[in-house]
Formats: C-alpha cells, structure tokens, sequence
C-alpha cells in the first residue's frame, strides 16, 4: 500500500497520525504511528490526508497543503506548544487560553507594531485584528463591532497592598485566613483603577461614594437569609436571627428603618376594591421561598437600575455627537453546561443561539449568497441551521411564551410549566425528556421538573424549578413604596429616573408582566439589529482543558469546541472563498481626483482591472465579480495596499497604473511589429514551398502515368544480357552456329521492335506485360534449343548454370509466395477492423437503447433518490447533534466526577444502504471481511471461475473508492499529472456516463469476446504545450477488468503495469465504465497490442 500520513479520529486526542495498511469494505485500515495504539478502522468520510511535514504549523489555516479539520486541529496544537496562542482561518481569529500570564503580548511596542499593519503581514495577534477593525471603518464608513467568545468573599493582595489595607475594611474571614495570592490579580490595586477610571468619565467622589454604597447595599442584602415562623398561624417566616446584622446594615446603606425593611421583605400588601376610597388593605406574610424571591427582586431591581446609570453615565462622556461611526466590541460568556442547570445558563445559551446563527448568517449564508450573485463560481458549503432550536425558545408558543403565560396565572406552578413545554414543543426534535440526556445523572430528573434542550454545541437539560421566580423581577408594593421613601436621594433618583424614562407609571397586575425573559428577548433582538447594521470581526476563544491550567491540550474537547462553532464548515468555505473585497465604485471614488484625463475616462470595472495589472497581482490571488473586486484568504496585504486612502498611496497607485498602461502600449506596438515581420517571412516560405509541391506533384504523376512502361523497358533491357549469353554460346557452338546466330540476330530485332512500340504507343500495363512475356517465353525457347545443342559439349558447366537458374526461379517463386502471403494477411486484419467497427456501431445501438429506457426509469426513480437523500441528510444531522451531545456529557461528567454517561446509538441506516446491504448478504461469496491483500492473491492464484470473478469485482470496487477519496483530498497545488491511472478522456467519460454493472453482460447482441485491446492518445494534465508530442496508452482487457496497461511517453520510458502486480497504479474502472468501445478507432487488434508490448518488455529488460 501507499506510504501516505492521514489523520483518524481518536477520543480523546481529536485526531491521531497513522498510515493506510489496507482497504476495507466501507473504509480504509489505518494503523497509528503510535507503537502502543491498535489499528483501527475508518470511513474514507472521517480519513483526512496530513501534510507532508506534520510537525510545521502556519500563522493562517487556510495556508495549508490539505485544509480539513485534523490539519486545523494540529496546527492549533503545534503553535500553542510554542505558546503562538493566535491563529487565523482567514480573517477570523482563534485564540487558544493559555491559562498563564503572557506580558511580552500587550506590551506598547506590540501596539506600536502592529499599527497600520495589514492583516497576515505579521503574526497572528488580536491587535492585527482591531487595526484592521479601525482601518475598516474609515475606509467604508461603517461601524464595526468586535465578537468575542469567553468562559469571593476573600480577595486578592499582594504585599504592598495587604500592608497599606485598613483593619476595618478587612472581613473577618481575610483578617482569619490572609488575602489570596495570585501574580496577576489584586483587588486593591484594581479598585483604586477603577474609582480612577469612574473620575475619568465625569463622576464626583459623592457620585462614586453613592455607587460603591449602592453595591454594598445589594451586597449585604444578599447574605440576608429567612427560616419559617414558628409563631405565625398563617404559615408566614422571619428573618434568621444569624442574618439580622446583614438586614439592619443593608437597612442602613438604603436609607430605610429596618422594621420597615424586615416588614416589607415579610409580607406584600393587597389592596381590596371595597371598603372605603381607597379599599381595604390587607399585608399577606410571605412564606419562606417568597420571602427569598422578594429578596432576590429588589437586588435584582437596584443593581439593574445601577448598571444602567452607569452606562448613561459612560455614554454622556464619549463625544458620539461629533462622530459619526464607532467601534464596539462584544464580549459575552460562552456555551454553560452544568450538572444543575437553571434560568441564568437557559438565557446565556439562548443568546449563544442566536449569536450562532449571526455567525452562520454572516460568513457562510450570506458569504455563499454573496458569491452566487456576484457569480464566482465558488461550490456550496452546507452547515446546520439552529433556527428551529431559536424557534423554540422565543417564537409564540415557544419556551419563553409559555413561561410567561405561567407567570400571569393565579397560582403558576413551575410542574405545570414543564408540563406545558413538553405538551406544547414536544413534536420538535430539539427538545426533549430529561430522561433522553446522556449524563446519568440528568436521566433522574422527572419528566414534569424539567427539559433538555438540544442545542448547536450539544443538549442540556434544564430543571425548572426556580424558573418562575427567576422570570420575575417585579417589586411587590411594599418593597417599591420602600424605595421611594428612602432617605438616600441617590437610590430615589435611580428608581424615579427609570418612571421618567418610561413616561407613564408601571401597570398593575400579572397581566402587565414585564418579565427577565421578555426583557432579554427584546435586548438581545436590539443586539442583533445592531450587528447586522454594522462590519463584523469575529475571534473565537478557545477553552484548552477543563482544568484551566497551562501546557494542557486536550484535543478530542478543542475539536468539539471547533465543530461546534462552525470553524470547521468556515475552513471548507474559506478553502475556496473570497473573504476580502471592495465595489468597484468605491474604490474609482477613491482615486478619481487623482486620475488624469485618459484614465477618468475608464468606466470602474476596467479602472480596477489596470490597477491590479499595474500592481502585479497574480490572477489566482482575486476574481472579478458582478460590481466588486474579491481577493483569496491571506492576501489582506495587496488588499490593504489597494484600499490605503491616504493621499500618498492613491497617487502612487496611479502612477503605476500611467506606466503600466504606457508599458503595455510600448510592448503591443513592437509585438505588432514582430507579427508583421513573421507574416512576411511565413508568405515567402509558404511561397517557396508552394513551388516545390508544385514539381513534386508533377513528378508523382508523370511517374504514375509511365511507371509500367518505363519498367517494362527496363526488364526487356534487362533480357539483352540472356541474348548476349546466346550470342557467347552460339560462338562456342561447332555445329548450326549460322542457324542459331540467324535466330539471335532475330530475337534482337524482336528486342528492339518491342521497346520501340513501348515507348512510342500508349499501351497499357495488361498489354505491355503480354508484350514482355511473348518475348520472354520466345528467348526462353530459344535459350533451351541452345542449351540443349550444347549439352553434349557442356554437360558440367550447362548443370552448374541450370542450377544458379533453378535457385534463381526458386527466389522469385518464394519472393512472390510471401507477397502473396502478406496480401491475405493484411486483408484478414482489414476484415477484423471491419468487424470490430461494426462491432462497436451495434454496441453503440444497444448502448443508446439502454440509455433510453435508463431515462424512462430515472425520470420515476429521481424522486424516490431525493426523498432518501433528504432523510439521509435529516438522519446525518441528528446523529451529529447526538454525537455532539455525548461529547457534551463526556466532559460534564469527567469535570463533575459523577455519574455515567450513556453510549451514542449507531445512526439508522437509509432505505438506499439498507437495500445495498441486502444484496450483499444476497451474493455467493461474501467479501466484505476480506484484506486488499487477500482479494490481490486470490485473483492471481484462484481456478474458481465464479470466486475470481467476485473477487475481481470487489477488488476494483475499493480501488475506485480509495481512488476517489485521493482525488477529494488532493493538494490544492499540484495536479494528479504523475499519480492519473487513465487517460482524462476516460475518465471524464467514467464521471458523465450511466455504465451497466461491471460484471453485468449487454442484455442482448452478439457474444462479446474475452480479450479486447484499446489504444487511445494522450496528453498529461499541466503538459498541453504547443507541438507537444502526444503519448500513447494501450490497454488490455480480460473480460470487464484490465489486464495489462502500457503507457509511451514521448520523453521519458515507456511504463508497462500487470494487474495483481501493479493493480494501485493501474485504471480501476471496468470495460463498460471507460467508454472505450464507444470510441471509434480505439480498439485495435491483438497483433498490434502484442507487438508494441514485447518491444518494449525487451527494452526494459535491457
């Protein structure tokens, strides 16, 4: 087998390095490079090629020989090694926690270094990425937003600060145990930061002073804890007695009386419609996880409240009114799953969703749109979209929706919402029974305390307990008329400024319920807004290990992170892509002031296509799109230098572009010199030529005219010797030498009368032969009468000649014997082409026929292929998700240390493969367990005709599937000129055709024979040059199969392949799939096959 490096999956590594040993059934047996690791078997869908030197990483994945998710996967795990944190895959950056303080990053001088740089022209860094942000928004007028991706009561000091610290500002669990202690954190150091940072925007010390009160209200608030009342005959509570300090301080920090406080954290006040003007008010006590929620409520409402001063405060104090576009950057908690997972992770994940989707949208939905109406050419990247899982959350009807509508009932249960949500949403595959979860510990969950929820990077199961009480936010009357009766005017502004805001008082009522989940449904959809109206960088941050400690690299949890967000779907759509790109109005506004009176006469499209001549660039690095310029991933350099606005820049440009347009006119006018000149030269040689066919045509018909006759002339002049001989023997004679001399003087006339009428008349060769043979068989009459007169004289010499006569005749008749001979030959061999074109005509007949009905049932079966490929693709998606979700729970539970996790079910096989199946088990022999190896030896060794047959047919289908997978997994660099087992022709033709079965025989005709040879030319891919010399490639055929291949090269030896022997290099595709005998004059007779194969076996022997 071949020696190639391919990347296999692996649990927890992600993916480990092995070689193929051998070909299997649906896949292909690798064994691991790793001594100690067993081989494993793989599909060719989950085999990947590594590169050639696996241990080199790239600053940009998309710079890689073999771009897939195993070269991701370890690039990333090379360059952390070396502590390179950031990658690109194009213009997205990935960024790995390195979980330790790297300083030498973020320095000034990395600033300094990185600005104004072009993305890809230094390392990758999170700085190239704000720079281009900048330049991006000054050079499109578009805002742009940076997308970022993350994951006491003791604090932090160092030294200096924990002697500088007031023993009354340190909790009695600091003064106990001492600060923590971190190299990189400290909390006093940092505040100081901060109250310097709130002075920066505006605020005074009363203003911060009220702020730090503020938090330490809700800070203290919080430890306030509530036990039930022993005393109260309504079922009420108190506040725990360890709590009551806590109360009377937060009491305090509001600026309310602590009765009141414990009073209205105790027991709301309802107010009937009867019994006076106002009604009869009533205090109803609040139970002990009701007093809780108010608790939480009125934190909840001051901090809310806080938070958004805060910001009004930082908005007030940045000038957007004199700017007019800006640069945000969006940082928010990553994908949460826990072992208990409440509300909090249900909203994080909830917005993960969408943020997902934003992301899909952006780079691989609009990206693709894009590329299709700009038509580029760029083939379609399918991903999965998370809408359904969206739809299930906010649409009405959805979680959110019934939460809410829990919440507006009289008594709302969190048993009866659960119920709800699986009554409402249970026909959607993204939710599910808590007892569907993996984790063991999820599946003890009852089906009516919570749900699971299948989300893109994997399922969670939520309890819904506490989800009512989350939800809501609202301030019961007691807490609100609290408030607004503070003593502190800081917290009355906070509440009396949101009522003015609104612009009318709050409604009353579960009916006007303004819930945490509303809210953020309505803020996440004003963030969204405000992403799709503006430019977007995305950077995504990666989670190495659980651990969070450095030098960790748990690969199999670092590729479920990568496929969960869509990187690897984003590296086969950038593979081919076009990420950076500008109109072509844009950038002619750009330099139209500076263009001189010839080129602002160009239209846009034209103007950019000279810039980019002037510039240089090759034409693989960008394409031309309907009304904008795209360049490939990693050249952000040419890109940038184009789009640069400075003044300096544009005239240079322009002044590139003068001279290439003047160098390009210079070089057109010498090129139509040379071509006027070459015109001449080639008239007058065609000239000279013209009058050499000219005579040579002359010559070949007066030679043709008078060929027979001048050669007959010549063999009567070659007769003239005979007579001579005759006038010698008549000398010799002693008797009748008159007589004899009388009868040699009259053949010589007859010599001379015979050519005088050959050359004077027209005769034709039937009548110039008769002519010859008359006076042939005359001199012979008389050379016999001479010879026999001379018998007695000579008899030794007359036998001697005789015999040199004999052997002469002998020749003569042997000579015409063979020309004889060859003339049938040669007509047998015209016959056998006749046959085999009329072989190939019938053939051709059938095939057309069959074709025909072939479309007839197509036509039918078409719809039946879509409906199984639609549920097939359905089946694959939810395998992933289910494959995700097992991941998900793998690290869940190795991070909890609880519980089991349960094993991924196989996926459900199609109709289409189960069928395949069913006809396998059907056959005589069943191979699918058999090596390559043993498939190989038993077609050279075995006599069973019908097991060689079989095992032929199996032998060539895992060629072609291995075959197949190398040629989806080629460098993207190189063509397959050295490794093509076939012509292009044949296998364009194998690619477009509908064959019959490989060992399936025409339904009708004529037997067809088991051997057939084949010749056709060829031309190797990255070779058609002008002239180039074309080879030859011969092939033999033992049935469907091939038996011998030979290929001739014009320039290199010649290449001579057996099957059994050669099988990997050889053409794996059977008779009917080439399309050989549809090829007229490609099959040629065996004689000729025999011929060129031993001369060049012979060769090579030498």
């Amino acid at each position: 087998m071949e020696e190639q490096k391919v990347w296999v999956p692996h649990p927890s590594d992600g993916y480990q390095l092995g070689q193929i040993a051998d070909l299997a059934e649906d896949g292909a047996t690798v064994q691991p490079l790793d001594p100690k690791r067993p081989a494993v078997t793989v599909p060719y869908d989950r085999l990947y090629p590594a590169e050639q030197d696996d241990n080199k990483d790239v600053d940009d994945n998309c710079a890689l020989m073999n771009l897939n998710e195993a070269t991701l996967l370890n690039n990333v795990r090379l360059r952390y090694g070396r502590d390179a944190i950031y990658t690109y895959v194009a213009n997205i950056l990935l960024a790995v926690n390195p979980y330790k303080d790297m300083r030498q990053l973020y320095s000034s001088e990395v600033i300094k270094k990185y600005q104004g740089k072009s993305l890809g022209t230094l390392p990758p860094h999170v700085f190239a990425i704000a720079d281009k942000a900048f330049r991006d928004m000054k050079v499109l007028k578009q805002s742009h937003f940076q997308y970022t991706r993350l994951g006491c009561t003791q604090y932090f000091a160092d030294k200096e600060s924990k002697q500088s610290m007031n023993a009354d500002r340190q909790s009695a669990d600091h003064r106990k145990k001492g600060p923590l202690s971190d190299p990189n954190l400290d909390d006093a150091k940092d505040f100081a930061r901060l109250d310097k940072a709130l002075a920066t925007i505006g605020l005074g010390e009363k203003q911060r002073l009220d702020i730090y009160t503020t938090v330490a209200a809700v800070l203290h608030l919080g430890n306030v804890a509530f036990e039930d009342n022993p005393e109260d005959r309504k079922g009420g509570c108190m506040v725990s007695p360890s709590s009551e300090q806590s109360l009377a301080t937060a009491a305090a920090l509001l600026g309310v009386d602590p009765d009141e406080l414990n009073q209205a954290l105790l027991s709301r006040v309802m107010q009937t419609s009867k019994g006076g003007a106002k009604g009869t008010v009533i205090m109803v006590p609040l139970k002990t996880h009701e007093a809780h929620s108010a608790r939480d409520a009125l934190a909840k409402g001051i901090y809310s409240r806080l938070f958004d001063y805060i910001v009004s405060v930082i908005n007030q104090s940045i000038p957007f009114s004199s700017s007019s576009y800006y640069i945000g950057v969006l940082d928010i908690a990553g994908f949460e799953y826990f072992t208990v997972n409440s509300f909090e992770q249900f909203c994080i994940n909830y917005c993960n969703e969408k943020l997902q989707q934003f992301f899909n949208q952006r780079i691989l939905r609009d990206e693709q749109e894009l590329y299709e109406r700009e038509g580029l050419g760029v083939k379609k990247i399918s991903y999965v979209d998370n809408q359904d899982a969206i739809d299930l959350i906010e649409t009405k009807g959805g979680i959110l929706y019934l939460l809410d509508e829990e919440s507006k009932l009289p008594r709302p249960s969190a048993v009866h919402f659960t119920q709800s949500v699986h009554s409402g949403c249970g026909s959607s595959f993204r939710l599910a029974l808590p007892r569907k979860s993996k984790l063991r510990d999820h599946r003890e969950i009852r089906d009516d305390e919570g749900f699971l929820v299948r989300h893109f990077a994997g399922a969670v199961c939520y309890q819904t307990d506490k989800f009512l009480e989350k939800n809501n936010d609202a301030l019961h009357g007691s807490l609100e008329g609290l408030i607004h009766e503070s003593r502190n005017a800081f917290l009355q502004g906070l509440f009396a400024s949101q009522a003015a805001t609104n612009g009318k008082a709050p409604a009353r009522g579960k009916l006007a319920l303004g819930s945490v989940g509303s809210k953020f449904k309505q803020q996440l959809s004003d963030l969204m807004d405000k992403l799709n109206s503006t430019g977007t960088n995305f950077i995504r941050c990666i989670k190495p290990n659980p651990k969070m400690v450095d030098r960790l690299f748990e690969g199999g949890q670092i590729l479920s992170q990568l496929q969960c967000s869509g990187m690897t779907t984003v590296l086969q759509l950038m593979q081919q892509g076009y990420p950076s790109r500008a109109p072509f109005n844009e950038l002619y506004a750009m330099y139209k002031k500076y263009l001189p009176k010839e080129l602002a006469r160009l239209d846009p499209r034209l103007f950019c296509k000279l810039l980019l001549r002037a510039l240089g660039l090759n034409e693989h690095d960008f394409k031309f799109g309907m009304t904008k310029l795209f360049f490939r991933p990693g050249k952000f350099a040419e890109f940038d230098q184009i789009m640069k606005s400075d003044p300096e820049n544009l005239a240079a440009l322009v002044a590139r572009v003068r001279k290439w347009l003047v160098v390009s006119r210079w070089k057109k006018a010498i090129w139509c010199a040379y071509s006027v000149i070459k015109l001449r030269n080639k008239i007058l040689y065609r000239r000279e030529n013209l009058v050499l066919l000219q005579s040579q045509t002359r010559g070949y018909l007066a030679r043709k005219h008078y060929r027979h006759r001048y050669l007959a002339v010549m063999k009567v002049k070659g007769l003239q010797s005979t007579l001579t001989q005759m006038a010698d023997m008549v000398s010799k004679m002693k008797k009748d030498r008159e007589a004899s001399a009388k009868h040699v003087q009259q053949l010589q006339v007859s010599f001379e009368t015979v050519v005088k009428k050959i050359r004077s008349k027209p005769l034709t060769q039937p009548q110039v032969e008769k002519e010859v043979a008359e006076l042939t068989a005359t001199l012979q009459r008389e050379f016999a009468s001479l010879k026999a007169k001379l018998e007695q004289q000579k008899i030794a010499e007359e036998k001697e000649r005789l015999r040199r006569i004999q052997e002469e005749m002998d020749r003569e008749r042997r000579r015409r014997e063979e020309e004889e001979r060859r003339r049938r030959e040669e007509e047998e061999q015209r016959r056998q082409r006749l046959e085999i074109e009329a072989r190939r005509k019938e053939e051709e007949e059938l095939r057309r026929k069959k074709e025909e009905q072939e479309r007839i049932q197509e036509a039918a079966l078409r719809k039946k292929r879509e409906e199984e490929e639609r549920e097939m693709k359905k089946l694959q998606e939810q395998q992933e998700q289910e494959k995700r979700d097992y991941e998900l729970a793998v690290r869940l539970a190795d991070e909890s240390k609880t519980g089991g996790v349960e094993e991924v079910q196989p996926l459900k096989r199609s109709p289409l493969v189960a069928q395949q199946q069913a006809e396998a088990a059907n056959k005589k022999y069943d191979l699918s367990k058999w090596k390559y190896s043993e498939l190989r030896d038993t077609i050279n060794t075995s006599c069973d005709i019908d097991l060689l047959e079989a095992c032929r047919v199996e032998f060539h289908r895992r060629l072609k599937v291995y075959h197949a997978w190398k040629a989806n997994s080629k460098k993207r660099t190189t063509d397959m000129d050295e490794t093509q087992r076939a012509p292009s022709s044949v296998l364009e033709a194998a690619a477009a055709g509908r064959p019959a079965p490989a060992a399936a025989a025409p339904a009708s005709g004529p037997p067809q024979p088991q051997h057939r040879f084949f010749r056709i030319p060829f031309v190797r891919p990255g070779q058609q040059k002008e002239n180039q010399a074309r080879g030859w490639w011969y092939a033999h055929f033992d049935g469907q199969w091939i038996a011998r291949q030979m290929e001739l090269h014009p320039d290199k030896p010649c290449v001579l392949l057996r099957a059994g022997k050669d099988s990997m290099q050889m053409c794996e595709l059977s008779l009917n799939e080439t399309g050989l005998t549809r090829k007229r004059g490609a099959e040629i007779l065996e004689s000729e096959f025999e011929k060129e194969w031993n001369k060049h076996e012979a060769a090579n022997a030498k």
